[in-house]
């Protein structure tokens, strides 16, 4: 039997990085956590209390450790539950998207949610998504990946996704933002988002998502046959 192992995916806004990460969890058989989602909660519960998901206050410390944050399947799709209400829907709005940014780049709350990543993963194989899993959360997972694309295809896949939800964002403010999140990401003081040294880097610009997965899943196979 194979000891537990760690598979790490992190990547800019919009590469696809959940929608691929689910389908190789489903494939390897391994839980799935898409910790993107757990800044969205956090930025969530601090919006509809009233508080500031920029500022690192007492207020909002003291919010977050009252935040209890799983992930369930229900109807065999994962959904995330925040004091056991599923915000799975409303942690996908376009405010909250910006919330996330703001409270991700402040160190107590990376922190807080680092220590329920690790905990979530300890004792069993796992597969988890982000912008510092590779670098900070795992930095010895036993598979690195860094999934990316060209900006404007990023913004152009949120775009149609947003728009088949009914969605009147145009694909200009869409871009804009996924480049004001880039830049969040990656310039910001505390665990920014950048490529591991030993990540393998794949770009999905020109792939479709049947290409963008047999990549993931060949490159995450070979490297588990190593271990």
């Amino acid at each position: 039997m194979q000891k537990p192992y760690i598979v790490a995916i992190d990547g800019p806004a919009g590469a696809g990085k959940s929608t691929l990460a689910k389908r190789l969890a489903k494939a390897l058989n391994i839980a799935y956590n898409d910790t993107g989602a757990m800044y969205r909660a956090c930025a969530l519960y601090a919006i509809e209390s009233g508080i500031s998901p920029k500022v690192d206050s007492e207020e909002l410390r003291k919010l977050l450790k009252t935040a209890e944050i799983d992930f369930r399947t229900v109807s065999e799709e994962q959904k995330i539950f925040l004091n056991g209400a599923d915000v799975s829907l409303k942690i996908r709005e376009p405010h909250i998207s910006t919330g996330a940014s703001d409270i991700s780049a402040i160190p107590y709350v990376r922190d807080l949610l680092v220590t329920m990543q690790r905990n979530m993963a300890t004792g069993k194989s796992v597969l988890m998504d982000g912008r510092d899993i590779g670098t900070n959360v795992f930095p010895n997972a036993d598979v690195k990946i860094y999934l990316t694309a060209a900006v404007e295809e990023r913004a152009k896949r949120r775009f149609e996704e947003l728009r088949e939800k009914g969605d009147s964002s145009t694909y200009e403010t869409v871009l804009a933002e996924m480049i004001s999140r880039d830049e969040n990401d990656k310039n910001r003081a505390y665990a920014p988002l950048k490529q591991a040294e030993d990540a393998e880097l794949i770009d999905t610009t020109n792939l479709n998502l049947e290409e963008s997965f047999d990549a993931l899943y060949q490159y995450t196979l070979k490297k588990l046959q190593t271990k």
